[in-house]
């Protein structure tokens, strides 16, 4: 395909995307499955095709777990250093909560290979995370726990001279969890700026995801290390197939709730690469053999997955029941399905959607992109967003913005945010963490620091205040209501990016932090959401991915889909 046709082809799909109406709801959103076009996906297709270079340039951890580890990742450009610290923590101290102020494991990922003096500068400052600081030479920093389920029981299997049971493995997916990865210049960390222009980061959140790859990759080395040091001669270290089961698990809360509303360029680049790439396959003229056949084996691959999901949460336990229910309905449906008829994958789609509920649609539409990587891939380089804000041209009539709020954003003027129940929360900034939190407006007294994190509302106030409004111009009006310019431009930004908003109420008395969490982590690439709550979520990261230093042609694509045997280690 020629550049010309290329452009002809990403013209005619946009024709078919969905609409944003149909698709920017939270209870969509919060259905969300990842993909091809997820982070991590991206990173290690990157890792492999770039020829990366991986070695543990230091591991100097003693027999009780204290030390630190030093891993590299070198590619043409640059050389990368995930400096890990193992801490001997107590149970009494371990906690998930942001509050915290010890964990297992702390890392940072630093820009070039650390001499001694930044070793020592670190193990000063990483262990402490917020409390401790950081500089420009690194580009992000985290810290992890043990899980209090699998890691003992996994040590004594080894120490032991046995492999731990695969069963109770899958049951949690992980070793260890991370409680947050910061990156882009917090606590002194580089700013994103910083690295924007290599291109190994060219996408969204490649420091971080190379950063939790390596800490994988660490883990593992830490529990056969530990094994030994407690077994001696009698100690084996985790079977490859094994070790490939256990990725990283995350506890995210309401920190990264508030991010895809912050972020409404980026958050639409996302959606909309997604999008074009379901309709560009969806308006392909026929699906070959070898297309059906990979879709096939993803499909039943994830059937496997989804019955291995775990979770206690009530609303994540519904949600499992109809899913598994209507993948055997689709698994039914696939098994007449004409194969040979024009357009069978928008035929098939269109069943999907007709048929089959949001959790389901979503998945589908996920698997259906895994044949045409030609076709996706190079979708990712439309997911990232310029730093730059366009300028609101002053000169726009005031009859123009309230037609575009008519026209774009009409689902913010259906509510009634006189109604107690559709403003009962308040998003705020706890004074201790300086993290997002979500309040209860009539319970408690924290109005006065309300985030502006409700679109809609400020949409509606905004629309309002133009009705009869004296001035003819967005410039005037600005100038006598200047609170409303960032409304102003988010209204105006639909024009051309349509899925920038969440069109829902994010301040809603039974509005779901939750779906908005999902929706964020579906793009990291992350699978089995556990809601602890109704605001925080357990995910495992990189399950069933290749290790660095077993990446290779084989792996380093279809790994999610390991757990149903798709493809071999």
């Amino acid at each position: 395909m020629n550049v010309t046709e290329a452009t002809h082809s990403s013209r005619e799909a946009r024709r078919y995307q969905r609409p944003p109406e149909q698709l920017m709801q939270l209870s969509r959103l919060g259905c969300f499955h990842a993909s091809r076009l997820s982070f991590m996906r991206v990173l290690l297709r990157r890792l492999y095709l770039d020829n990366w270079q991986f070695k543990q340039q230091t591991f100097a951890i003693d027999n009780s777990g204290e030390g630190y580890a030093v891993y590299t990742a070198q590619c043409e450009q640059s050389i990368y250093s995930l400096v890990a610290f193992a801490h001997d923590l107590p149970d009494s101290l371990r906690s998930d909560r942001v509050i915290a102020e010890r964990w297992d494991t702390t890392f940072t990922l630093f820009d070039g290979v650390p001499s001694a003096a930044d070793i020592a500068r670190l193990q000063a400052n990483v262990p402490l995370q917020e409390a401790g600081r950081i500089s420009e030479k690194e580009l992000s920093l985290s810290r992890a726990n043990r899980s209090g389920r699998l890691w003992s029981y996994v040590i004594d299997c080894l120490a032991m001279g046995n492999q731990p049971d695969s069963d109770m493995i899958k049951q949690t997916g992980y070793l260890m969890r991370t409680t947050a990865v910061y990156g882009s210049g917090k606590f002194g960390a580089a700013d994103r700026e910083v690295i924007a222009e290599r291109p190994e980061f060219s996408g969204p959140f490649q420091v971080e995801m190379l950063h939790v790859y390596l800490i994988r990759w660490f883990v593992r080395d830490l529990a056969n290390a530990l094994a030994k040091a407690q077994g001696g001669d009698k100690a084996t270290t985790l079977d490859a197939g094994i070790a490939r089961l256990l990725g990283i698990g995350n506890s995210t809360g309401l920190g990264m709730a508030p991010f895809i509303v912050n972020h409404p360029v980026l958050f639409n680049n996302w959606i909309s690469a997604r999008e074009m790439a379901i309709a560009k396959v969806c308006q392909l003229a026929n699906a070959d053999e070898s297309a059906v056949a990979l879709f096939s084996a993803c499909f039943d691959a994830s059937q496997v997955s989804v019955d291995n999901w775990q979770t206690r949460h009530p609303i994540q336990i519904e949600k499992l029941t109809v899913l598994r229910a209507e993948l055997s309905q689709l698994a039914q449906y696939l098994q007449s399905f004409d194969w040979q008829q024009s357009r069978p994958w928008q035929a098939l789609f269109d069943w999907v959607q007709d048929t089959l509920g949001a959790d389901a649609q979503e998945l589908f539409a996920s698997l259906m992109l895994e044949p045409y990587p030609e076709l996706v891939d190079g979708l990712a380089h439309c997911m990232l967003a310029p730093a730059s804000s366009p300028l609101i041209d002053g000169g726009l009539s005031i009859a123009r913005l309230r037609q575009t709020i008519e026209s774009r954003a009409n689902w913010a003027l259906k509510t009634d945010w006189e109604a107690p129940d559709n403003r009962a929360r308040v998003w705020y900034i706890s004074e201790e963490k300086l993290e997002p939190r979500l309040g209860e407006r009539f319970e408690e007294d924290i109005a006065d620091y309300e985030q502006p994190l409700c679109t809609g509302k400020r949409i509606a106030e905004l629309y309002q205040l133009t009705t009869d409004c004296e001035t003819k111009t967005v410039g005037d009006f600005l100038f006598r209501h200047p609170q409303h310019r960032e409304t102003v431009k988010r209204v105006l930004r639909l024009n051309t990016h349509p899925y920038a908003e969440i069109q829902d109420n994010t301040i809603e008395k039974t509005m779901l932090p939750i779906d908005m969490l999902r929706c964020k982590l579906s793009f990291f690439g992350a699978t089995h959401f556990d809601p602890r709550s109704d605001r925080w979520v357990r995910i495992v990261m990189f399950q069933h991915a290749p290790y660095p230093d077993e990446l290779h042609a084989e792996n380093y694509d279809y790994w999610p889909y390991n757990g149903g045997l798709l493809h071999g280690g």
